[in-house]
């Protein structure tokens, strides 16, 4: 009882808190993250680790904002309401300290052949969190009246429906057989949640920006496995469980996680390294999507009704 009542109260402070950060001016941002705004530059598509991470499509922006007040005029998302923008050694660092877990945690812990798949289940496991913890820390901007726009809750999820698609194509390709896997990679991922969800909190451009990081990371994990293996990989068949998803399943919520273009993508699943292809161009489409939360834009996805790309937003302008 006891422990209910602290928690309770604890929530009610947090509320308080919350709510004289976005009504006076008794929360600061420390210097660290004082910066220039993101321009133009920054919300086109993140220099291609391999030419097909860039697809020549338009960034789905709209400019209409959901929330009414003339205080959130030009805030479009929650960084540009919640947050604040980074300066490029903050960028640096979290690119950083991604290849430093790389190379301590999944590099020693998964090498060798045969392990490929045991480290796309800990990657996967591991890459559900964020979606998660956004998820969490916007619901309670809701529940404690800061901030509601129920179409980051619906991308969020869709993003976090995506990669629970690839963790079940890589448990029916036996990545997670062994319960030594399984403990590693559960265990990291409760960590990573809570470490997410306290940056949110923080600054939601900080968050984002480390989740782009993971996902470029995972871009190139999965860009040279299939460099590597093409040719065995085109003579096995996909998984029932990817033809579910990529062909015949909800593809409304397999549009709703790409928010840079208007257009539909339709992935066509023949054999396992198409399987692979479309897991990669996905990881591309979250790390576009994570690049254009750090900005001060409006998501929409192809299945908005008024899905447009200002003429500025082109990728040739």
């Amino acid at each position: 009882m006891l422990a209910m009542k602290l928690r309770l109260h604890l929530i009610g402070l947090a509320s308080l808190l919350l709510t004289a950060k976005f009504e006076t001016s008794a929360f600061t941002m420390p210097p660290i993250f004082a910066g220039k705004l993101l321009t133009k530059s920054a919300i086109t598509p993140i220099s291609p680790i391999s030419p097909s991470i860039t697809r020549a499509t338009s960034p789905c922006l709209n400019s209409k904002s959901v929330t009414s007040g003339e205080d959130l005029v030009g805030k479009k998302n929650p960084s540009g309401i919640l947050g604040e923008p980074l300066n490029e050694d903050i960028e640096e660092f979290n690119r950083n300290i991604v290849g430093f877990i790389k190379k301590i945690v999944f590099d020693i812990l998964y090498r060798g052949e045969g392990r490929e798949y045991a480290r796309f289940y800990a990657l996967e496991t591991i890459a559900r969190e964020p979606y998660f913890a956004y998820l969490g820390a916007l619901h309670f901007y809701e529940t404690a009246g800061v901030w509601r726009k129920a179409n980051y809750l619906k991308i969020h999820f869709a993003e976090e429906w995506n990669e629970l698609h690839h963790l079940l194509i890589m448990e029916e390709l036996g990545g997670a057989d062994k319960w030594i896997d399984r403990f590693i990679a559960q265990h990291i991922a409760v960590a990573y949640y809570w470490i997410v969800l306290a940056m949110y909190f923080y600054n939601p451009t900080l968050a984002y920006n480390l989740n782009q990081a993971v996902e470029e990371h995972a871009y190139a994990t999965y860009d040279q496995f299939l460099n590597k293996y093409s040719a065995g990989l085109k003579e096995q068949p996909a998984p029932q469980v990817a033809l579910d998803y990529y062909r015949d399943g909800d593809l409304y919520m397999f549009d709703e996680f790409q928010t840079d273009t208007c257009e539909s993508r339709r992935p066509v699943i023949n054999n396992l390294y198409d399987v692979f292809v479309a897991i990669r161009d996905d990881e591309a489409e979250h790390v576009k999507t994570m690049k254009l939360l750090q900005a001060d834009v409006e998501l929409q996805t192809s299945n908005d009704g008024t899905c447009e790309a200002p003429p500025e937003l082109l990728l040739g302008a």
